[in-house]
């Protein structure tokens, strides 16, 4: 089982951007964690970062029949890319979309997610917990069978 964690914009700057907002961890610390849990399920995982929106999209195309399912932390994406919403909808396999800090409890404009409508599901505000959660998401997915729950 194959499983793509996909990082959006800023999320290379994860540990030194808005600590009080998205903790001190670090994007390298937050793969480690995943290499080590995707381990346990017994999966593997394959990691890619961008600040561009086309290379998401490039990626989550290219990705389309080499994964069983995809876990995106879109970043500001999230609230207006109607770009990476089609790309994600036009995905056969599970994408868990996940967000260190909970949109919902944040900036208005960042209470609207235009990707959670075609995703399998959103996980938000559990801090790094929340690509693990997802993660555990993607595999229980990928094992049922389903692209959402």
């Amino acid at each position: 089982m194959k499983i793509l964690i996909l990082h959006g914009p800023n999320l290379n700057f994860l540990g030194k951007r808005e600590p009080g907002i998205y903790g001190s961890t670090t994007l390298e610390e937050i793969n480690n964690s995943l290499q080590v849990l995707a381990q346990d399920l017994k999966a593997e995982v394959d990691f890619f970062q961008s600040n561009h929106e086309g290379a998401l999209i490039d990626k989550l195309q290219s990705a389309h029949s080499l994964v069983d399912a995809v876990v995106f932390n879109p970043g500001a994406y999230t609230h207006y890319s109607l770009a990476l919403r089609d790309a994600v909808a036009s995905m056969q396999v599970p994408v868990i979309e996940v967000h260190l800090s909970n949109i919902h409890a944040r900036e208005e404009f960042r209470h609207q997610s235009v990707i959670a409508p075609v995703a399998a599901g959103q996980i938000t505000g559990f801090g790094p917990a929340s690509y693990l959660l997802g993660l555990r998401a993607a595999v229980t997915l990928v094992q049922s069978g389903r692209k959402k729950i």
